[in-house]
């Protein structure tokens, strides 16, 4: 029997023979593919590893990277890319390993998780929140391996839930596109219903009413985190029924080439997007990991690491901006956005501060109060200024 086995990721599938490979033969040839991919070089669908060239003598802390898509994606992946590639450059005692397309569900986040623990590494970053249950059961299994878990609450031992105030960051961008819309409409496309992604986009409209309280957010779900051809259409859509500024939170730049396309305005998210439409690009929220990973790494060097909670801030550096479109952007809009940053990161704004909405006319928070936050850690509803629904 003759097989041809594909790899794509940390999927394999026989395309040729005479009858399927048996469970147990597929898992075999998952380990075999791994373990190969653990030695070797790749990009893109394979494993990276880092710091080769940066032998100072003294024992190298193995750290993998887990995603479910490509680190090119220009959005969610390159954000934590870029930070992987910051803490190598600040700690090159620290061996980094890049594994991209990593389904976030069922049983090969496991099979890649179990590799890398077998092979030494000491600490697994699991940048999806839909590795969750699979950090939890491993997490338990190997007590010496620490796990750190974005965008999830689970925190133990050995895990570590980690997150950005990315509301901070939205904040100021739909500050901007409050200021810069005419038809008073802004398209908002994102991907699924939960409590941080709503949060973020709560955040934005925060921004948009607190600039511009005749604007609506119209806001429309992909149920995808990276579907180019889907985002691009959702994000045509938008702009069918009157958007001028398109938004989002989705890992590629489609809607922002949506956006371009149709000679409209865009607000990115994740990463800086100009460079794909930098004739329509206004700013874009960007997380910085690197700090984030930087302690991490260090606190388990120093033999002090421990399972804790973080949410960055902007005072932090954490939740930033891209710098304005001067291209686009006025002197005015530039001089709000940078006050307004300022405030925030002294504390003197809060974002979520009352009175506030929802869109079913029921009062979040009374004028005075601010939402704590465990309320914006389970945030289920939408600025009465959005329209959409969970």
């Amino acid at each position: 029997m003759e097989f041809l086995i594909i790899a794509n990721g940390p999927k394999i599938c026989k395309i040729k023979g005479g009858c399927f490979v048996s469970k147990k033969i597929r898992l075999v040839l998952v380990s075999m593919l791994i373990v190969s991919m653990l030695f070797a070089s790749g990009c893109g669908g394979g494993v990276q590893e880092a710091n080769d060239d940066n032998d100072t003598g003294e024992e190298q802390l193995k750290m993998a990277f887990i995603m479910t898509g490509p680190a090119t994606d220009g959005g969610w992946n390159t954000a934590h890319d870029k930070g992987r590639l910051g803490l190598q450059s600040e700690l090159p005692n620290v061996e980094t390993i890049l594994l991209e397309n990593v389904p976030d569900g069922g049983g090969d986040s496991e099979r890649v998780m179990r590799q890398l623990i077998a092979d030494g590494v000491k600490i697994i970053a699991a940048t999806s929140y839909g590795y969750l249950e699979t950090v939890e059961k491993l997490a338990k299994e190997f007590p010496d391996v620490y796990f750190l878990h974005c965008t999830g609450g689970t925190v133990s031992d050995n895990i570590t839930a980690y997150d950005i105030r990315e509301y901070q960051g939205t904040y100021l961008t739909g500050i901007v596109a409050g200021m810069m819309t005419e038809s008073n409409i802004i398209g908002y496309a994102a991907a699924h219903p939960i409590p941080s992604v709503v949060r973020s986009i709560n955040g934005f409209a925060m921004g948009v009413k607190a600039v511009n309280p005749d604007a609506k957010v119209k806001l429309l779900w992909t149920n995808t985190w990276y579907d180019p051809a889907t985002e691009k259409e959702a994000g045509l859509s938008l702009a069918d029924v009157g958007a001028d500024i398109l938004a989002q939170y989705q890992d590629s730049p489609a809607v922002q080439q949506a956006a371009a396309e149709r000679g409209l305005y865009s607000i990115g998210y994740h990463s800086d997007m100009r460079p794909f439409a930098p004739d329509a690009n206004l700013t874009s929220f960007m997380w910085n990991w690197a700090p984030f990973y930087i302690e991490e790494a260090k606190a388990y060097m120093e033999g002090t690491w421990k399972g804790h909670a973080y949410w960055g801030s902007m005072e932090e550096g954490a939740a930033e901006i891209a710098e304005l479109n001067d291209k686009l952007v006025g002197e005015e809009v530039n001089d709000l956005v940078e006050q307004t940053k300022q405030k925030l990161i002294s504390g003197e704004l809060e974002v979520f501060a009352g009175p506030i909405l929802n869109n079913e006319g029921v009062a979040v928070a009374e004028d005075g109060m601010k939402l704590t936050d465990e309320e914006m850690l389970s945030m289920n509803w939408l600025l009465d200024n959005i329209e959409g629904s969970l």
